[in-house]
């Protein structure tokens, strides 16, 4: 079969983003088109999202309703089912405000009269100040009226999902949807279980709009890209439609959580509904499967392919050592037939680097394939998505950059990357300003020393608006043990750089990491709030800690003082993986008084104060002087 007869569907399963494509699709088609493969894409987290938040959807979700017993509905489902009418009448305008096709409706959003305001809403109750006055004024200000208004809308869409969870679907979620039918999950019985029991509305509408996207494209391959364990059960679900309806259909299953998660594959029934699953880049793998299937190529040529063998019907890994595709040759990622004018422009948590996640249509876009640095200890450094480090020169960067916004006509990027390369950004910021390429651009980094306050002035000049960097643990004592490559003190002056050039700075931090101790976590903090004090950062999040058997902690946990827990026995999916720390700290208990602090100190509340009113409990006093950041500034400027 000529390649130009071959006919290749990517499809983004819900659930990922809303407000913009995944971009796995966009770098597949376009990589399949630049070899003359016919290549069509789409996004059904989008579709199935419109389709249930719509008149038609929210009737059905009402008709379900009725025939529940009210003892068994849960406040959302019970204001749902009495202010139906209302929800019926203003989703579809919602839903145009936050495409961006109605901005008036801010105006009636505003006034908290126009939408029905379920129990979601009762978050806004916590900011109300003592005399009654407006509660998202220390948000918003007193202008801000569409980010307002995009808040409460989020706040409504948020309550429907919960309608949806409690009343049709008890998995749904916007972003983490059968989240637990997968992450980790050693046994592939509770999928199957799920995938075999009656459909819900949800699958129901699901299976639908597989088939109407088969109908439309009438494709011989299906790929279906799952970054997340929550969007497993959905891509499960749509190979499922595909195999029942259209068996001669070739399925293939790939991206981050199959890279990640499913390296130790060894359960055949996930090829009951996928024929084959591959690992890492995928373009290699896709050109090797693609020959196969038009008989140019034989299977034990496969490149890292699972697959099914037909005699003894056990999974086999077949993996020919064949080198990728350079980073610089797969091409400019398309988005092309996805529809750019209908995502939604979400704003949930008010952190004004996360709000970049969900608000607004940012075409994403790697800069370099890996990691430059490749060495930090709770980080996947052996896998390909991190250990293969490969760049492309500015010039193809910014030819790929011109392209995407000539197709798509927005001129907003999020550059994707682990952490992109200060050489090759400064690059390709002389280059766009040479072209008078205008963009805006946001993206991750490491705070290394190179990022200087001329670097910072140039990179914003080219379009960089914000920067996100791990700061972890913020102890000189633990970035060591991780490897991290820099010093707290480094970082304060790289951010502070970044933040004089006008960028946003956010900062990811880190707590529970091994042998961290209560007073390293109490110096965290301080050493975050004179972050927040001098200006350094702007947004910050603080994860827990989590131990991966692809990292160094997971492979070597001796050498960072715990012991790990056993590991089940796994046909299916591995990942994350327990551990011991000698310490017998209450990291979860610490946590959550970080992760209110630093939305505080977001918001310009207790920067000055003493770090230890933040715990409800005895905490020892902070060991770090309260000007070593003001210090470690002012060396600098020397």
């Amino acid at each position: 079969m000529p390649a130009t007869t071959q006919r290749v569907l990517s499809i983004i399963p819900p659930m990922t983003q809303l407000n913009t494509p995944y971009p796995s699709t966009a770098y597949l088609t376009g990589f399949l088109r630049s070899r003359g493969i016919d290549a069509v894409q789409e996004d059904l987290a989008l579709a199935l999202v419109l389709r249930l938040l719509s008149r038609a959807g929210l009737q059905q979700v009402a008709e379900r309703i009725a025939q529940m017993p009210p003892a068994l509905q849960s406040p959302a489902v019970q204001f749902f089912a009495q202010h139906g009418d209302r929800y019926l009448a203003t989703i579809a305008p919602v839903i145009a405000f936050l495409q961006g096709r109605d901005t008036t409706l801010a105006h009636r959003i505003v006034g908290r009269t126009y939408l029905p305001e379920g129990p979601r809403f009762a978050s806004l109750d916590v900011y109300v100040d003592d005399e009654g006055g407006d509660p998202l004024g220390w948000a918003f200000g007193a202008l801000g009226l569409t980010d307002r208004a995009k808040h409460l809308a989020t706040l409504y869409l948020n309550d429907l999902a919960d309608v949806l969870r409690d009343a049709v679907d008890e998995r749904f979620e916007f972003v983490r949807y059968a989240e637990s039918l997968a992450a980790s999950q050693p046994s592939f019985d509770p999928l199957a279980g799920a995938l075999a029991a009656a459909p819900s509305l949800v699958d129901e509408s699901l299976t639908q709009l597989t088939l109407d996207a088969v109908q439309t494209h009438r494709p011989d391959v299906v790929l279906l890209s799952v970054p997340f364990p929550g969007s497993v059960y959905a891509a499960f679900r749509i190979a499922q439609t595909i195999k029942a309806r259209h068996p001669h259909i070739t399925t293939v299953l790939g991206g981050g959580f199959v890279n990640t998660e499913l390296r130790e594959l060894a359960e055949p029934r996930v090829f009951d509904y996928f024929d084959f699953v591959t690992l890492d880049a995928g373009e290699r793998p896709l050109l090797a499967l693609l020959e196969h299937l038009r008989g140019e190529r034989g299977a034990s040529r496969l490149v890292r392919t699972f697959m099914r063998d037909a005699a003894s019907a056990e999974v086999r890994y077949v993996n020919m050592m064949e080198a990728d595709i350079a980073f610089a040759e797969i091409g400019t990622p398309t988005w092309d037939g996805l529809p750019l004018d209908k995502y939604l422009s979400l704003l949930d948590m008010l952190n004004p680097m996360h709000r970049l996640w969900s608000d607004g249509r940012w075409n994403k876009l790697t800069v370099a394939h890996g990691c430059y640095w490749k060495k930090c200890s709770f980080c996947d450094v052996g896998l390909d998505y991190i250990g293969r480090y490969e760049g492309a020169s500015a010039s193809v960067l910014a030819d790929r950059i011109d392209a995407i916004v000539g197709e798509t006509g927005q001129t907003g990027f999020h550059f994707v990357d682990e952490a992109a390369p200060p050489k090759a950004l400064k690059a390709l910021a002389h280059e766009l300003i040479e072209r008078n390429t205008d963009i805006s651009w946001w993206g991750n980094v490491r705070f290394e020393k190179t990022f200087t306050p001329d670097l910072a002035n140039l990179l914003a000049d080219s379009g960089c608006i914000a920067i996100s960097g791990g700061l972890e643990v913020a102890s000189d004592r633990l970035l060591e043990l991780m490897k991290k490559g820099v010093s707290v003190d480094q970082v304060a002056r790289v951010t502070k750089a970044f933040s004089d050039a006008g960028i946003l700075v956010h900062a990811y931090l880190m707590y529970g990491f091994p042998t961290q101790t209560v007073q390293d976590t109490v110096d965290a903090l301080e050493y975050v709030r004179q972050l927040f004090e001098n200006g350094c950062i702007q947004s910050g999040f603080f994860h827990r800690f989590v131990c991966t058997v692809h990292s160094p902690v997971g492979m070597n946990p001796a050498e960072y003082g715990v012991e790990l827990l056993p590991l089940p026995a796994t046909r299916f999916a591995r990942n994350d993986v327990g551990f011991v720390d000698p310490t017998g700290v209450d990291h979860d208990a610490l946590g959550a008084c970080l992760k209110k602090a630093i939305y505080n100190f977001m918001h310009g509340i207790g920067v000055e104060d003493d770090v230890r009113m933040w715990f409800p409990f005895k905490v020892p006093k902070t060991t770090v002087k309260r000007d070593r950041i003001a210090r470690a500034l002012e060396q600098q400027q020397r």
